[in-house]
């Protein structure tokens, strides 16, 4: 498989994103700090609709309750 980290990853040694690859039909994501451990895949479809939303509604930090 050929892993790809986002090209929003900076500063430290690079090491603190998510990477994905493709696989077949589905899309294959790791945490970069531990490429040994466990992946999650996800139907290409689904993984594409998640991007596209999180796009539309970025998470921050200022959103968190509490």
């Amino acid at each position: 498989m050929h892993w790809r980290k986002s090209t929003y990853s900076g500063g430290g040694d690079g090491d603190t994103c998510v990477e994905i690859a493709e696989a077949g039909p589905r899309i294959a994501v790791r945490d970069s700090k531990a490429p040994a451990r466990a992946t999650l895949s996800f139907p290409t479809p689904a993984f594409t609709a998640l991007i596209d939303h999180l796009k539309e509604h970025p998470w921050s930090e200022a959103r968190l309750p509490g």
